[in-house]
């Protein structure tokens, strides 16, 4: 019994955002953030939120896995920034495309929420418990970014993408390998709420995220080679065996720097952050549908999937389409 990724979906926000138009509020340029990064331009929430991307990206995804609403067994969102503490942003999820007799709630691991959520779902389609999920990563990064530094927020975006899996004779999901490294989770955080009550009182603002971009880089160059060599050999395949490997769209040093170390060339690792930029959990998704609605995806075709980032946190997956 396979995990199969029968549809896809996403959803960005209406507003495009470029370079230039940051080089109007703050001290930048679109070459500055461009040679850095490879982000040209990204999507901004105005009245869009979470929530609102996450139904649209899943309806798509539904509607491209032909399945209703009554299959959906499981949601599961993997998101940092969900618009309320509760319910859960998979909730709210459930009550808007109406999958009444689904289970749903939020996972946190940041960048690789999504893979970590296609992993609990796996586990749970392969334990027999649910036969169809419903699987997303979903942003509203805008909200957590300090505007006033340049370095942070240029690299980010809002949006959602999804996925359905589904329990099927065929195969599908190969092999998968996650990790985490708490004892570095403080190069890249957000303070949430400190301690306020009749014990406790504090007129602290909710801070911002704040990142030492160049640790991250130093651990996503070393952490997601070595998580893919994992998968690959775990699904008895070798590197030249895979078509295309969909990463996290953090930064297009990071993507580069782990093709070369792979020895793979370029024209295998498709790109979205020049026009979406680093949309944490959501960019995986959202570069597969992608993938997937420009017909680049082919049955049979072995796809390497990672995603890496806050936490310190990675997972890695080798999917047969």
């Amino acid at each position: 019994m396979g995990t199969k990724i029968i549809g896809t979906g996403s959803c960005l926000p209406k507003t495009v955002v470029t370079n230039d138009d940051l080089s109007r509020i703050m001290d930048t340029s679109d070459e500055w953030i461009s040679s850095r990064t490879g982000i040209r331009e990204r999507h901004l929430a105005k009245e869009e939120t979470t929530a609102s991307m996450s139904v649209e990206a899943a309806k798509r995804a539904m509607e491209n896995a032909g399945v209703t609403a009554d299959e959906i067994d499981l949601i599961i969102v993997g998101t940092v920034s969900a618009d309320h503490v509760t319910p859960a942003c998979a909730c709210e999820v459930q009550a808007a495309v109406g999958a009444d007799r689904a289970v749903a709630f939020d996972v946190n691991a940041a960048c690789s929420g999504f893979m970590f959520a296609l992993n609990i779902a796996h586990v749970y389609l392969q334990a027999g418990i649910y036969r169809t999920a419903l699987i997303l990563g979903a942003e509203t990064l805008s909200k957590i970014m300090d505007w006033d530094d340049r370095s942070t927020c240029v690299l980010f975006g809002d949006g959602a993408g999804a996925a359905v899996v589904r329990a099927e004779s065929i195969s599908g999901l190969l092999s998968f390998d996650q990790g985490s490294d708490g004892t570095k989770g403080g190069v890249l955080a957000c303070t949430n709420r400190t301690n306020n009550n009749p014990l406790v009182k504090t007129s602290r603002e909710l801070e911002y995220v704040h990142m030492d971009g160049q640790e991250v880089y130093k651990f996503a160059v070393t952490a997601v080679p070595a998580s893919l060599h994992k998968v690959i050999e775990a699904a008895g395949l070798t590197v030249e065996d895979i078509d295309y490997f969909a990463l996290h769209q953090a930064n297009i040093r990071i993507i580069q720097s782990v093709a070369k170390r792979l020895k793979v060339s370029e024209d295998k690792f498709p790109i979205s952050l020049d026009h979406c930029g680093n949309i944490s959990a959501a960019s995986v998704p959202i570069l597969l549908d992608e993938m997937n609605r420009k017909g680049m995806l082919k049955p049979g075709m072995k796809i390497a999937l990672s995603g890496f980032g806050g936490g310190l946190t990675w997972a890695s997956a080798v999917v047969e389409w």
